[in-house]
């Protein structure tokens, strides 16, 4: 029924004329800088795959051509008018958690001043076009979604390549009102749960990073711990070190504005502070798979998983796309080694970030070392993980983890900010 009134609606919008009580779709202007990916994440409606087709649709645009500034475009927001009783008698709807969420949707668009007034004063309802048509067809979220600890894995192989990591059940598609009202309390799209409870919430500084998308891989994890260093009597898991790092950058990314991925996920970890990080085989891959003990599969599920997501964002119009992989070398006690760097051999566009990088470094280490030598290197290396992934990509080698001078740049929460701090620098570069 509902995709008989969408084509209705469509159809009186080429006309011009469309009567409210049917719904029409909203039109609004471009901003500055705005990407299809940009505008719709804007209104909350970009984790749909079907509203990006129906954008492209309705303003019979395709995918390769970029918005103009000030231009107005429809997008897959129904506006009805509100009958005065309740959203789903307006809509004709009898799913309470879908009424409770397009009332949330109305007013967060209040709060972040996209809609002038409330439902009850203007008796205009916003109707996000995929709550209406295609609720199954999700996009799996970024480093936003909320993340829960992995269900028990089901015995069903991904691929040929990939038959130890198996897929999780997932859970139905629905989302709870208690977390929309505390994703309302603590900010909407603003609370990142994989950074822990403390530090959940990451405020948007800026957009100076919109509409660029961003791979994060942590080094190893689950049955792999990496390498191993002594530090005292603790041992150091290259794993967790990596990953405490990899998500600091992660956390800078999105205060301006980028879109994130971890590939690499812990349930529980979230942003640790201390000098030692336990040890721990409880981290599965983006989309909740298991990472198996074999290297070969395991980094094909993580290329594999890049891959989809960049091809899904190439279709969306977003072409700036990187990866970065993030490890722990791990060579004899004796070997004190300085942040180093790879890409895939030929690859200039890999090579131009990686040295944008590295000369941050060696300004940092010029202000902040004794000497302030650096000898950090960018080399070219074949490795799995910048010849198979699809975006250009970086190999980040943050020291030795058997070194007792390189030890203390990762071990202490301080320099692991520092790290995280001096890669986002190099990056928006």
């Amino acid at each position: 029924m509902h995709r008989i009134i969408l084509i209705f609606i469509t159809s009186c919008l080429i006309m011009g004329f469309c009567p409210a009580e049917e719904g029409q779709f909203h039109r609004v202007p471009a901003r500055s800088g705005d990407s299809v990916y940009s505008l719709l994440q804007r209104y909350h409606l970009e984790g749909f795959q079907c509203n990006h087709e129906q954008f492209y649709e309705l303003n019979q645009l395709k995918p390769e051509v970029g918005l103009l500034e000030g231009k107005k475009y429809y997008i897959p927001v129904l506006i009805y008018k509100y009958n005065g009783s309740s959203i789903r008698s307006t809509l004709g709807i009898s799913g309470w958690e879908q009424a409770l969420r397009i009332k949330y949707y109305n007013e967060s668009m209040k709060e972040e001043s996209l809609r002038k007034s409330t439902i009850a004063k203007s008796k205009i309802l916003w109707v996000p076009y995929h709550e209406l048509s295609c609720l199954t067809e999700k996009i799996e979220g970024s480093a936003s979604q909320t993340t829960v600890k992995p269900t028990p894995k089901v015995e069903t192989p991904v691929d040929n390549r990939t038959a130890e990591a198996n897929k999780p059940a997932i859970p139905k598609n629905k989302i709870d009102p208690e977390i929309l009202a505390q994703r309302k309390k603590l900010g909407g799209a603003r609370r990142f749960p994989i950074f822990g409870p403390e530090h959940a919430f990451v405020p948007l500084i800026d957009n100076q990073l919109r509409g660029k998308v961003v791979y994060l891989v942590s080094g190893h994890g689950g049955p792999d711990s990496g390498a191993v260093g002594q530090y005292g009597d603790h041992q150091l898991c290259e794993d967790e070190y990596a990953y405490d790092v990899t998500l600091r950058v992660c956390r800078k990314l999105l205060e301006h504005g980028a879109i994130v991925y971890m590939i690499t996920r812990d349930p529980d970890d979230g942003l640790r502070s201390g000098e030692y990080l336990d040890c721990d085989r409880d981290e599965y891959c983006w989309g909740d798979y298991k990472i198996p003990r074999s290297q070969k599969t395991r980094l094909f599920q993580r290329s594999d998983a890049i891959n989809t997501l960049y091809d899904k964002h190439r279709k969306q119009g977003i072409k700036d796309q990187l990866a970065m992989i993030i490890h722990i070398d791990s060579r004899s006690k004796g070997a004190n080694t300085d942040v180093f760097f790879y890409t895939y051999p030929g690859s200039t566009s890999s090579r131009k970030v990686a040295l944008n990088i590295h000369k941050t470094f060696k300004q940092k280490y010029q202000k902040y070392r004794a000497n302030g030598k650096y000898n950090g290197t960018v080399t070219s290396r074949d490795l799995h993980m910048l010849r198979e992934v699809k975006p250009k990509s970086v190999f980040i080698e943050l020291g030795n983890i058997r070194n007792s001078a390189d030890q203390k740049r990762f071990v202490l929460e301080s320099n692991r900010e520092a790290l995280a701090k001096w890669l986002y620098e190099g990056l928006i570069k």
